[in-house]
């Protein structure tokens, strides 16, 4: 079994044969030099023969010759040859012509030397690198000729025919026992070689795996040895070091700078205690502000003497774990006020209900009052029961994708004058629309939503003044509209600017803080973006809420332009 390896295109682009690797590979090396040493060897022992004084035999030498001469042509032109190759015109070139060659020297000999241990030479050779049966057939095949051999001197007369018959039948049992032991050796190194191959290449692998895994995490991972030498950085790790966009190649000293001096501290103490260990720590770079980490660090056990142990560190900005701290806070808060306001709906239902039915039995105006004030109440509460809910409704409702689309203009026409009839409101409002013939990628029932939450927050806000309030639509580029809802209202804190979209934020009291959550909630359902600036109308300061809208074909998001305002 001859273990090449496919031909392969070099940089040039000629096919070339490619030595076969491995144990194997060098293992036909080793005997393709061995027969070409031999084949040496055999010509210069017959002219060092024939240099004692020892009467030439050209027969014998001219097999040596070109014996010598089809090793070289072996050793250099022979071509790959397929795995479990046994009986061709290959093995013809190697094992067949060193049976042969080796076969007509034990017949030529007269004396001295004896061929008969070289018959090893290919019985090893189909051994190792062929199958059992080739081995087999070898040793055979060198034991019938030396049977024959033997044979031959008999009939020619030659004496002690018993002893060479019987040396004949010792080697002869010596090549086979040689050729089984040394095919199951070659079998069992084949086997070896696979399974260390196919452990490498799991190892390869998972290598390749957990660098993946590190690379991708959000948390930064740093290995250090003991001298304070970083190994390894992902690039979250690198992104919590550097001030700014610095590339910081491995390895690279932990000292190298004063703000690090934190973390070698605690790598120090870690070597030292050998021992985890869990701190936070403050990074305090020249010019900016400290960026404060959680950071744990961990030694790795030390199996082998020659290896030390490694610190590793686990980084983590503070300021995002409490992020997430604060985000799941609302998601629970979020699923706790749901599953509350479904509880209150149903009494709530009954109390209005209950009511209703106790006013029609009144006469006295001071208990009518009362009623009154019972249903205001609980229309009041009904309200904040439906703003809890509608959080959840805009998560789950998926828009089709051929329904969700509209005229800007028309729609936002038609819910600025609904709206300024139901609030009375028709002298504070102003409506400007320039966006004829565009169509957005938003549901006509959230728009409404959308525009009633903005509106009502206008007029809570407003001066009161005639056109105190604006509702506009403006193409900003093809196919991409805005629309607006603007109040004379006061400028709004920067402290109430920063959290204008977050849930159950609210400057009033007797507010929720679910309304613009809920429009923020509709918009990035549409891809569509909110955001607030303060702007004039008419050199009047006021407070603009304004939507940026996807078209209707498109509904990916797109970068607002450049302008002062906060963004969603």
């Amino acid at each position: 079994m001859l273990f090449w390896r496919n031909t392969t295109e070099n940089a040039a682009g000629a096919w070339e044969p490619e030595t076969a690797q491995g144990s194997f590979g060098r293992l036909w090396g080793m005997f393709l030099n061995a027969r070409v040493a031999i084949a040496a060897v055999l010509v210069i022992l017959q002219e060092a023969l024939q240099a004692l004084g020892t009467p030439l035999n050209f027969w014998t030498l001219a097999v040596c010759i070109a014996y010598l001469g089809a090793t070289l042509a072996v050793r250099l032109w022979a071509p790959p040859r397929p795995l479990n190759s046994t009986f061709d015109g290959f093995w013809v070139l190697t094992i067949g012509v060193d049976v042969m060659v080796f076969s007509l020297l034990n017949f030529y000999q007269a004396s001295v030397p004896n061929y008969t241990p070289l018959f090893a030479l290919p019985v090893l050779l189909a051994s190792v690198l062929g199958p059992i049966v080739l081995a087999f057939g070898t040793a055979a095949s060198v034991t019938l000729l030396l049977l024959a051999d033997a044979a031959g001197t008999a009939v020619q007369g030659g004496g002690e025919v018993n002893a060479r018959l019987l040396q004949a039948a010792l080697s002869g049992s010596g090549f086979f026992l040689v050729a089984l032991l040394a095919n199951q050796l070659a079998t069992r190194l084949a086997r070896e070689e696979k399974l260390t191959k196919e452990s490498q290449s799991a190892a390869r692998m998972q290598i390749q795996v957990n660098e993946l895994v590190v690379a991708t995490l959000a948390e930064g991972v740093l290995v250090m040895d003991g001298n304070g030498f970083v190994r390894s950085a992902n690039p979250a790790a690198r992104r919590l070091l550097a001030a700014q966009e610095t590339a910081f190649p491995a390895p690279f000293k932990l000292g190298a700078q004063s703000a690090w001096q934190p973390l070698v501290e605690l790598m120090q103490h870690t070597f030292a205690q050998q021992s985890a260990y869990e701190s936070n720590i403050s990074l305090v770079h020249p010019g900016l502000n400290a960026r404060r980490l959680q950071v744990r660090s961990r030694l790795t056990e030390s199996r082998d003497g020659p290896h030390e142990s490694l610190c590793v560190m686990f980084l983590e900005d503070l300021r995002e774990m409490e992020a997430r701290v604060r985000i799941e806070k609302l998601a629970a808060m979020g699923r706790m006020s749901t599953a509350v306001a479904h509880e209150i709906r149903n009494p709530l239902a009954a109390i209005a209900q209950a009511n209703a039915l106790l006013e029609e039995d009144l006469q006295e105006a001071s208990q009518r009052q009362l009623t009154a004030m019972i249903a205001q109440n609980a229309q009041r509460l009904a309200k904040i029961v439906d703003e809890v809910l509608d959080i959840s409704r805009a998560q789950q409702e998926i828009p089709a994708p051929q329904t969700t689309s509209l005229w800007l203009d028309e729609a936002a026409r038609r819910i600025a004058n609904d709206w300024a009839r139901q609030n009375a409101s028709s002298g504070q409002l102003r409506i400007c629309t320039d966006c004829a013939n565009t169509e957005v990628g938003f549901d006509d029932d959230h728009l409404r939503r959308l525009m009633l939450n903005l509106l009502d927050n206008a007029l809570r806000y407003t001066s009161g003044a005639a056109q105190g309030i604006e509702v506009s639509t403006q193409r900003v580029a093809p196919g991409q509209a805005r629309l607006s809802v603007w109040s004379d209202g006061q400028t709004l804190e920067e402290t109430v600017q920063a959290h204008l979209f977050e849930p159950f934020f609210s400057s009033e009291s007797r507010s929720t803080g679910l309304g613009l959550y809920i429009c923020r909630e509709l918009c990035e359902r549409y891809g569509a973006q909110i955001g607030y600036q303060r702007v004039p109308r008419e050199n009047i300061q006021g407070n603009e809420f304004f939507i940026m809208f996807q078209p209707a074909s498109q509904r990916l998001r797109t970068e607002l332009p450049s302008m002062d305002s906060v963004l969603v």
